[in-house]
């Protein structure tokens, strides 16, 4: 029998682990908690910044419950976060994650996205990041 008695929830908390390791892992954090805030920050402040279709085509993409992080607490605005400097995705990054966070969140940006190209469809992540201004395409590469 499985762990919660439904095959479909255990596969799925058992592919949210996966992600929550890999960001734990990347990151270097101590804790799947810690996980959890990078990602969701991460998430959240890439999901505003996007035009409505891209947002909700990018959501579909993710697994359930990582597809729950995203859209959880979204009320769209008519036009997105249309900021286009590194600094203020940052900052926004770094508002959303708990006081005392100990990971950078620029370090945190860029451990999410190349996560995200790791595990999504790579012509599909590509698709994303062209809806975004140059600096955050660029989080996927290492810092120079």
């Amino acid at each position: 029998m499985s762990e919660l008695g439904v095959t479909a929830l255990d596969h799925t908390v058992q592919e949210t682990n996966i992600w929550l390791k890999a960001v734990e892992q990347r990151l270097g954090l101590a804790s799947r908690q810690q996980a959890y805030n990078a990602l969701r920050a991460v998430l959240h402040v890439l999901r505003d910044r996007m035009p409505m279709a891209v947002a909700v085509n990018f959501g579909v993409q993710l697994p359930m419950l990582i597809r729950g992080i995203y859209y959880e607490g979204w009320h769209h605005a008519a036009t997105p976060t249309k900021d286009r400097h590194l600094e203020y995705f940052v900052d926004d990054i770094f508002r959303q994650l708990p006081p005392h966070f100990p990971v950078d969140p620029l370090r945190a940006a860029r451990g999410i996205f190349e996560i995200l190209w790791e595990k999504l469809d790579p012509g599909e992540f590509d698709k994303l990041m062209a809806h975004l201004p140059v600096p955050l395409r660029n989080l996927r590469e290492p810092a120079t």
